[in-house]
């Protein structure tokens, strides 16, 4: 019997989701966690084949639970399903060892053909994520500002870009004011920027928020 985890921090997301996923495969037993913390204990304590994963829930970012996933099971496959475009995410997802990316836009029957893919053992890449994978094969020195930001820097930009402050952002992450405040001094510093303005400004210019 299949297994699948479905990882949302928003209780009416994971039962849509699975409601809907369910129609289609009748055959598989569905799970949730809705922060870090219980995937981790379920990945831990259950054999599962695939996990559904947001990037954005409570505690460790999604890319982190990636990380920690492979390293206790490498076997499992993930795939991300989340609310920020391909753009800002897809490639640091598949880098981390994700077999697929996907936006919370994309249909059921979209859903539906990259799970049975990945249950197949293959990746599931979209066109734009092959162009993006094309794209990102470029030399370190032409690498944008923003690309040499780590995976939670990267996330905390994003946020500052968003308007949110940083006490806004630390309650969001589950970190301390501090540790945001660090991750603020890390990009300023790594993309030669020196306020907020300046984030939100470079964000826009280079389309990583709307």
């Amino acid at each position: 019997m299949t297994k699948i985890l479905v990882a949302d921090d928003h209780t009416l997301v994971r039962e849509s989701l699975i409601k809907s996923l369910s129609l289609n495969l009748p055959d598989v037993i569905f799970g949730e966690a809705e922060n870090s913390v219980t995937v981790m204990g379920k990945v831990k304590s259950e054999k599962w084949d695939l996990l559904i994963l947001d990037l954005n829930m409570p505690g460790r970012n999604g890319l982190d639970v990636i990380k920690d996933v492979k390293e206790i099971h490498p076997e499992i496959p993930i795939v991300v399903l989340s609310m920020y475009p391909e753009d800002q995410f897809a490639l640091r997802v598949i880098k981390a060892g994700a077999m697929g990316y996907l936006t919370k836009n994309t249909s059921s029957a979209e859903l539906l053909k990259a799970i049975k893919t990945i249950l197949k053992g293959e990746q599931y890449i979209t066109r734009s994520i092959a162009r993006l994978l094309t794209e990102g094969l470029r030399q370190d020195s032409q690498k944008l500002p923003h690309e040499n930001l780590s995976n939670r820097e990267f996330q905390v930009l994003l946020l500052i870009a968003s308007g949110k402050s940083i006490s806004d952002i630390a309650s969001d992450l589950s970190l301390s004011v501090k540790t945001i405040s660090v991750y603020r001094s890390n990009i300023l510093s790594k993309m030669n920027l020196k306020n907020n303005s300046e984030i939100t400004h470079y964000a826009f210019k280079q389309g990583l928020v709307e």
